[in-house]
């Protein structure tokens, strides 16, 4: 639209209207000189092109093109204003906790048949992609806010999902890693630029551990980007290293560990070994104080109450942990086996607070009754847990919806099970999770109060 305005502003009178300067315009030519860094506030990235100008055109070339002097003073600027726009159309990271407490509500849907592994994200603008599979690996996208779905988009037509589906807050893509056969294995990333429309293959480049050990992929949680702090934009999702083999025997010496990248996921460092050995399945969030909280599955029967999670902290992005713990309030898969299972992991994007989600079984025995627990400190405490599905469910990822897009307020739920099998979404708000909840004993749960706020949201008085 300004370009066509521009076009009959600088076009002169008729008669004096030269062949040359026939008011089409059929190419701009410009040039950036410098990409600064996205910098990160409470609205999002600040800044994208720090220095703009128009790139050398010849007279002659100029002269073809239409060019004249009034078309440049006037469609340069309006260009300019043109790509500041666009910088500018990411929503924000984080937000008020409103959306997330409107009035309760909760779906569930079957996305994938079949197969398995699952992992929930959602782009800077808002689609949500479920990644699964164990022969082969697909997304199925929505761009609604999960309302409706696209049918299965193939990532590889052959291996195992290896988990840490990662979304890269600064660039907008989205990065995904299969792994050839179960792990150990050789191992890709593969990179979407277009919110999960097309994928990329692309060899990975990882430095091993401190203890010269490569990590492996599967199965983890979603990866994050860090968006606050000294590491701010670093990319992190949790691996593991499968030791001496994936037999029973072999377990004492598998310990699970993180990747890192600064570099938007072309090369990666492996963080410190989680300090326990016989674990692995793991996830990691930021907290507001932009330390990390990282939880973790336990296979080795031989542990101290080795059917809880264990969790650590980290202070340097990720490179190092601290504060290891035994999570008495979380369960790590069924009562009845010291085997485990992969669980989700979640903090609600609210500025301000550390409201955290686990998912997992709750079960005395099988792989069965979905329940998130919720902890209102960054996982100092966990006084909450909502039964989300009684019947089959193993394996789950955990996100939440962003601000200013159609997923504003959501909570997705993306689990192995559900009333047909397969890959199932359940979604939810904050609203309907509390409502349904019932205290742990973990801490304190106030639920006491309810506020209709002018706006019409409905808040809880919150711990």
């Amino acid at each position: 639209h300004h370009l066509a305005s521009a076009r009959q502003a600088s076009r002169p009178p008729p008669d004096n209207n030269p062949p040359r300067h026939n008011g089409t315009l059929t190419r701009i030519r410009f040039e950036v000189v410098t990409i600064g860094p996205l910098e990160y506030g409470g609205d999002g990235p600040i800044m994208l092109f720090r220095e703009y100008r128009p790139a050398p055109v010849d007279p002659l070339h100029e002269q073809a093109l239409g060019w004249c002097p009034s078309m440049r003073r006037i469609l340069l600027p309006l260009l300019s204003l043109a790509l500041a726009t666009l910088a500018w159309t990411h929503p924000p990271l984080e937000a008020d906790i409103g959306p997330f407490t409107g009035e309760p509500r909760r779906d569930m849907q079957q996305l994938h048949e079949g197969g398995r592994f699952p992992n929930v994200a959602i782009t800077r603008h808002g689609t949500v992609l479920t990644a699964w599979g164990n022969d082969g690996v697909s997304v199925r996208r929505s761009t609604d806010g999960g309302e409706t779905w696209s049918e299965e988009i193939g990532i590889a037509d052959r291996g195992y999902h290896g988990g840490g589906l990662t979304v890269d807050e600064r660039g907008g893509s989205v990065l995904a890693f299969v792994e050839e056969l179960h792990p150990p294995a050789p191992m890709a990333q593969y990179r979407s630029n277009d919110e999960g429309l097309t994928w990329t293959r692309e060899e990975m480049e990882v430095a091993p551990d401190v203890r010269g050990n490569l990590p492996s992929l599967h199965m983890n949680e979603s990866g994050i980007t860090l968006r606050r702090g000294p590491h701010k934009g670093r990319l992190i999702r949790a691996t593991r290293h499968f030791g001496k083999g994936n037999d029973r025997a072999n377990w004492p010496t598998h310990y699970t560990n993180a990747i890192y990248s600064d570099d938007a996921g072309r090369s990666w460092k492996t963080s410190d070994p989680f300090p326990e050995f016989g674990t692995g399945e793991a996830a990691v969030v930021q907290l507001e104080d932009a330390g990390l909280y990282y939880n973790s599955r336990v296979h080795w029967q031989e542990r101290p109450d080795n059917t809880m999670r264990r969790s650590v902290r980290s202070t340097d992005g990720g490179a190092t942990w601290k504060e290891w713990k035994i999570e008495q309030t979380l369960p790590d898969g069924p009562r009845n086996t010291s085997y485990g299972c992969m669980g989700g992991l979640a903090r609600l994007p609210i500025l301000g607070r550390d409201i955290l989600l686990y998912s997992n079984c709750d079960s005395p025995e099988g792989r069965r009754r979905g329940t998130v627990w919720t902890s209102f400190d960054g996982g100092r405490t966990w006084p909450a847990k909502t039964l989300i599905f009684e019947g089959s469910f193993a394996y789950s990822s955990i996100t939440a919806g962003r601000p200013e897009t159609p997923t504003e307020g959501w909570i997705y739920l993306f689990f192995e099970g559900g009333e047909k099998g397969g890959g199932t979404m359940a979604r939810f708000n904050l609203s309907w999770l509390l409502d349904n909840a019932e205290p742990t004993g973990d801490g304190t749960l106030r639920r006491t109060k309810r506020i209709f706020t002018p706006s019409g949201i409905l808040e809880y008085d919150l711990p």
